[in-house]
């Protein structure tokens, strides 16, 4: 049983990057057949059941609407560890101003979700750090975390 979900693990963060765009420098995205509000609530339940720390849910478009302003869903996902966090601020301190790590998902003028995060990998290249070795493994959760979001 260990080895199939291994296995399964494997497939799915293989098949994410395929199926990732860049939108812009480090913002990775992935399109979700869920609402804004469903992504965000399937990736909330991945961290907790991982035991993950979830510090804050930001729902922009709620703020929007409270200011009296339109915005199309919008909601943030803060959330994190000591073990992933803190080797990338090992290799580069200043990573913290990028940490905890962020979900946002969205909802373009299509009416498409989106869930995007920033890759460790551009972070830590962006820190003076391109050669360290932990954000290929937080990039790896990420990916890991956005496919269960967007799985059916």
């Amino acid at each position: 049983m260990r080895a199939l979900s291994i296995t399964l693990l494997l497939l799915a963060s293989s098949w994410l990057p395929a199926q990732a765009q860049t939108l812009t420098d480090g913002l990775v995205a992935v399109q979700s057949p869920h609402n804004a509000v469903e992504t965000l609530a399937r990736a909330e339940r991945w961290v907790q059941a991982r035991g993950l720390t979830v510090f804050a849910r930001v729902d922009h478009g709620g703020g929007a609407a409270a200011a009296g302003l339109s915005l199309r869903p919008t909601l943030l996902l803060l959330f994190g560890h000591a073990k992933g966090g803190t080797p990338l601020m090992q290799c580069a301190q200043s990573a913290g101003i990028d940490l905890p790590l962020k979900l946002l998902a969205w909802e373009d003028e299509k009416g498409q979700t989106w869930l995007g995060f920033n890759d460790p990998v551009w972070l830590m290249r962006r820190h003076g750090a391109p050669d360290c070795a932990a954000a290929a493994g937080v990039r790896k959760g990420l990916d890991a975390l956005a496919q269960a979001a967007i799985s059916p």
